[in-house]
């Protein structure tokens, strides 16, 4: 190997550390190994042009990172919707955990910049490929509970994924009215009754308001671009109400 070559194969290196220590600072996490953290970003086409140094593909952890998420989602779900049957638990947690919203959580801390990738894989846009990039999230994962452990996961996945669930990115795929009567029929107490309170919008772009009452008393306001949509924020709405009723 000459000279110049193995300089700029320092350089590179001091550069795409520098690029994981600022990494690391970002997500509140440091790694005792970094080189599980590097592991997680590197993808297969840049260690089949890397031989002549010790490098390994994130594919292993990918395999263990995505039963990490899996579990981990599954715990903060079944704890989060005691109401919630099954097959809504599953049906919630695929929405959570697939390739699109995965992509979704990567770009948003930049995973992109920091992939080891292969030339040929560079020239052809693998850095915004979107199955690329759910495979590094969830090798990053994988590298995160081997070294930090399963509560370090949750602490990540609390502050980048589960507000998005709290906010209700995910409520396309969630039977908030079917659970919320569920919580009537249980505890007793009358009927449920919906109103569209207010439409307005042009007909390509309608937005409503529809409200839910129990007995004539208000319990939760919702707006959507559909009456489905608003009926089941308003229903959303008055299970958290419900539910911090010392009455119920």
């Amino acid at each position: 190997m000459s000279r110049h070559y193995a300089g700029r194969e320092r350089r590179i290196s001091s550069k795409m550390k520098q690029g994981f220590q600022e990494f690391q600072e970002m997500i509140g996490f440091h790694f005792d190994n970094e080189s599980l953290l590097i592991q997680a970003f590197t993808h297969s086409s840049y260690v089949n042009e890397h031989r002549r140094r010790p490098h390994e593909d994130n594919e292993r952890l990918e395999f263990l990172g995505d039963a990490v998420l899996e579990l981990t989602v599954s715990q903060f779900l079944f704890k989060k919707y005691p109401m919630m049957s099954e097959g809504e638990l599953t049906k919630l947690r695929a929405a959570i955990v697939c390739e699109p919203s995965l992509v979704t959580f990567a770009n948003e801390l930049s995973f992109g910049h920091l992939v080891l990738l292969g030339k040929g894989e560079e020239m052809t846009g693998g850095r915004t490929r979107p199955a690329l990039l759910a495979d590094v999230f969830e090798a990053f994962i994988g590298a995160l509970y081997l070294d930090r452990g399963i509560e370090a996961v949750m602490q990540f996945l609390d502050r980048i994924v589960f507000p998005k669930i709290h906010d209700g990115a995910f409520s396309h795929v969630m039977d908030f009215k079917s659970q919320l009567q569920e919580l009537i029929q249980r505890d007793g107490h009358g009927q449920l009754e919906y109103k569209v309170l207010q439409e307005k919008g042009p007909a390509h772009n309608r937005e409503f308001m529809s409200r839910v009452s129990l007995n004539g008393e208000e319990l939760g306001v919702g707006v959507g671009r559909s009456k489905k949509e608003a009926e089941q924020k308003a229903a959303q709405v008055a299970i958290t109400k419900l539910k911090s009723n010392s009455n119920l």
